[in-house]
């Protein structure tokens, strides 16, 4: 190697330590990062986010990064016994720090592939301090520059609601995917979702685009209220209606109070079969 090349090398990595910090490197990787987001509680948002980051993984090789920003922390009760936890700072104290990156908090799992930031109790508290500051819709976005670089796709659990994180994590993404019960509640927080991606798309975030809604939690005797609420989604969301559900199975509530993704604990069951092709699906639009 020349010296003027090995210059170059030497200078380039000083940038790098500069951009990211000490003691992390950026990778090869370009990561899509996807939120999934829903206005509504109990649409099985987490479900949606912990199975489909483990089909994603497991079923088509991606390196995967789930990161709860919801503080009831569910991802990880969800992943109890396949996360390989590790210690050090919080998801909170890297938003509140600035210059701070979330790949220096990823913990792996025991699935090849997966990784996981975890939620952590102060993310209430960190909420309010992060809501009294000058670009707080902002620090995602920045404490996701070198992750990007180190996996494939990142999932980002977002709260039921629309506070500073759910904002931040909508200007991160670059596609949002939308859990969706059929119910009217349901319908309801699918059109105030669409507003609020709309208002984000014409101020903070111009590239996020819907990536698709997919039903949850369908219970398939119920054919009289899910055909009624389906041709509402239909004719309101033609074009963004994935034709993957996911169906109600007791393989995953199973599957939860194992600690475990219904892919690792049912594979067979026809909630990872639903996920597995809500997984396939996804893929196929990305590309």
């Amino acid at each position: 190697m020349s010296v003027i090349s090995a210059f170059t090398q030497s200078a380039l990595g000083d940038l790098k330590r500069l951009a990211f910090g000490p003691g992390v490197e950026p990778g090869s990787r370009k990561a899509t990062v996807i939120a999934i987001s829903a206005r509504k509680g109990g649409v099985g948002k987490t479900t949606t986010t912990v199975n489909l980051g483990v089909a994603l993984a497991q079923n088509h090789g991606k390196r995967v990064l789930l990161v709860d920003m919801d503080a009831q922390g569910h991802v990880a009760t969800s992943l109890s016994r396949d996360r390989l936890d590790r210690p050090g700072d919080t998801l909170s104290t890297v938003l509140l720090e600035k210059r701070r990156d979330l790949q220096e908090i990823v913990a792996p799992t025991a699935i090849d592939g997966l990784w996981t930031v975890a939620s952590d109790t102060n993310l209430h508290e960190t909420e309010t301090l992060l809501s009294a500051r000058i670009g707080k819709e902002l620090c995602l976005r920045q404490a996701l520059k070198l992750a990007r670089t180190h996996f494939d796709i990142i999932l980002i659990d977002c709260p039921p609601n629309l506070g500073t994180l759910t904002v931040s994590a909508l200007v991160a993404a670059d596609k949002v995917l939308i859990p969706c019960d059929l119910s009217t509640l349901g319908l309801d927080g699918v059109d105030a979702l669409f507003d609020t991606v709309e208002t984000i798309q014409d101020s903070l975030n111009p590239t996020l685009s819907v990536l698709g809604l997919v039903r949850t939690r369908v219970d398939r005797r119920n054919l009289t209220m899910n055909a009624a609420i389906e041709s509402t989604l239909s004719t309101r969301y033609a074009g963004h209606l994935m034709g993957s559900i996911i169906g109600i199975s007791s393989s995953v509530p199973k599957a939860q109070l194992e600690g475990r993704s219904v892919l690792t604990s049912d594979p067979k069951s026809r909630g990872a079969e639903d996920h597995a092709a809500l997984a396939t699906e996804v893929l196929g639009r990305l590309r």
